[in-house]
């Protein structure tokens, strides 16, 4: 989960730079271009909470527990709903898309609390 949590982190550190340069004047709409900001704020949280996970599952007290592994693809799962749909909508103006981010953000939720419950 460290390797995965890095791997994210580099994602979403490359995807704020793309979204504040490459994409800057090119958002469906201007006020896309916080969406997508938060998006990759969003996603640089979670994959901090990822490699979190993996530091505490690789813990000689606690060890890699179910609620920890779990936790590790809720955060994982929300960063491609609710991320990945705000990246979506930023670019596109699909405003439909809208629905998917909710979902993302209950992910994120459970993740949190899988982490609660795992490191207790």
């Amino acid at each position: 989960m460290i390797g995965i949590g890095a791997i994210l982190g580099f994602l979403a550190v490359a995807l704020g730079a793309f979204g504040a340069h490459a994409l800057k004047g090119k958002f469906a709409e201007e006020r896309y271009e916080k969406t997508w900001e938060t998006g990759t704020q969003y996603h640089m949280y979670h994959a901090l909470a990822l490699v979190a996970v993996g530091i505490l599952s690789n813990d000689a007290l606690l060890g890699a527990s179910t609620e920890l592994s779990w936790a590790a693809y809720c955060f994982i799962a929300g960063i491609v709903f609710f991320s990945g749909s705000l990246y979506v909508l930023s670019v596109t103006g699909i405003k439909k898309l809208g629905a998917i981010t909710p979902i993302g953000g209950v992910f994120f939720l459970a993740g949190w609390v899988l982490l609660v419950i795992g490191s207790i």
